[in-house]
């Protein structure tokens, strides 16, 4: 029985209203826009040439993203990290080809998405996710060249191994481990405490070579919870006999990195602002947009670097490799759409549903809303809906425009991360993608149904 009283409630709501996310820098959203405003004309001339609604995609960008996390890495472990991008975060094929085109590897975590990455001529692969199935597998030891499988459990080291031994083929794998024994990341990996037996079990699979580790943790604004992993590794691994050490060739400490510029969300999905919303509905506004500060990727990397040096180097000389996903795509594509139906100053109805981005993500995010046919650094606010037959189907509460009129080009930047690859086809058809090209180059059309 709990034995929590009111008056501790009451003294608990007090401590979240008062400890709301810090407000998001009206020079920094001021500074954001303008980036996009002065490119309009190639926006708009990909409008005017193929339509809307699209999903616009930046090599460029994507590249450059690419680059600088690959130098923030570059001379911070003992040897030249592995960096695979992790597909499940934006698959469109020409994104995972641009991070190919710069060497980077790619990270799957399933069968449909190892296909695109075979079919793409990837040649490392890393194969991770839970409850992979025979096909799967098969498909995997297939390729066992190109694959690396990073074993969820102990069912699947067997499995594996049943699978590998019906075609006689050898191939290499690692280990995830649970890098939270509480609720439901359980279903990712193994505890870290049974890392011998199953490296024991292992040895009795003449077809799977464990040769590495591997846990991930997500959302990550800072390198904290990362950090406390490797230490709780470096426990575990000095209890590991040497001749296990040995053979453990990799440590993939995966992805979740955020983007420097943090999340960025509507008043009413903080702490405060629900409970507001919980105490007194009808007193909620949209309010001033909050942020969730993030960390520049050097910083991530010189502290991952130390953490690494200090507990892992001693006990084990191995590789280290990273998953980045949503901190590669990020900024990589945009989205376009226009306003079909101004019902009122303050309520317009775009041609593109929430369908383009799988989830009702701006009823709790924010993201600046551009007019790039009416473009002004004044944020007016507005009810800007989508077209689908649900009233969840929100793009913004506001738009940064002169005004917003029927026919008006409409963009929301940055969705390359978790957008495209949540799509579904719901109610309305899907937007086709377009890749910007550099300035006085055409847009080049990319089909968009892989």
């Amino acid at each position: 029985m709990s034995t929590i009283r009111p008056d501790d409630y009451i003294r608990l709501a007090a401590q979240i209203l008062k400890q709301n996310a810090a407000e998001l820098p009206r020079q920094e959203i001021s500074a954001f826009v303008s980036g996009y405003i002065d490119r309009k004309d190639a926006f708009l001339q990909a409008a005017e040439r193929h339509g809307s609604p699209l999903y616009l995609i930046d090599t460029d960008a994507l590249r450059q993203r690419a680059m600088q996390f690959q130098e923030a890495f570059r001379n911070i472990f003992a040897q030249p990290p592995g960096v695979y991008y992790a597909v499940k975060s934006n698959n469109h094929p020409l994104v995972i080809e641009t991070f190919l085109d710069v060497d980077l590897g790619l990270d799957v975590s399933s069968g449909v998405e190892l296909q695109i990455a075979l079919d793409l001529d990837a040649f490392d692969i890393v194969f991770s996710g839970p409850g992979k199935t025979p096909d799967e597998l098969d498909l995997a030891v297939r390729h066992a060249d190109r694959v690396t499988v990073l074993i969820d459990s102990f069912s699947e080291l067997r499995r594996l191994e049943a699978c590998a031994a019906r075609s006689d083929t050898h191939i290499r794998a690692g280990v995830r481990l649970t890098s939270d024994p509480n609720g439901l990341w359980r279903k990712f990996g193994i505890a870290p405490s049974e890392l011998e037996n199953f490296l024991s079990q292992a040895d009795q699979c003449p077809h799977v070579s464990v040769c590495g580790l591997q846990f991930h943790t997500s959302w990550n604004m800072d390198p904290a919870r990362q950090i406390a992993f490797i230490g709780k590794l470096a426990k575990v691994l000095g209890a590991l006999s040497p001749g296990f050490r040995s053979q453990l060739e990799f440590v993939d400490i995966g992805g979740g990195y955020w983007p420097a510029q943090g999340e960025w969300l509507q008043e009413a999905a903080t702490s405060a602002g629900m409970l507001r919303g919980i105490l007194d509905p009808d007193s909620i506004s949209r309010g001033i947009p909050r942020r969730m500060p993030g960390t520049p990727i050097e910083t991530f990397a010189r502290e991952l670097g130390r953490a690494v040096l200090e507990h892992l180097a001693p006990r084990l000389d191995a590789r280290i490799c990273l998953e980045p996903g949503r901190w590669l795509c990020n900024d990589g594509m945009h989205l376009l759409m226009t306003v079909i139906d101004c019902k009122a100053p303050d309520l317009v109805i775009t041609d593109a549903g929430a369908n383009a981005i799988g989830w009702e993500r701006f009823e709790h995010d924010y993201f600046p809303v551009i007019n790039l046919t009416r473009p002004a650094m004044t944020e007016r606010p507005c009810n800007v809906l989508g077209c689908l037959c649900t009233p969840h189907d929100v793009w913004g509460y506001s738009y940064w425009g002169e005004d917003i009129q029927d026919g008006d080009i409409l963009m929301i930047p940055t969705q390359g991360a978790y957008t495209y690859s949540l799509r579904q086809n719901f109610i309305k058809a899907l937007p086709k993608a377009v890749a910007i090209q550099p300035p006085g180059a055409r847009t080049r059309e990319k089909t968009s149904g892989r």
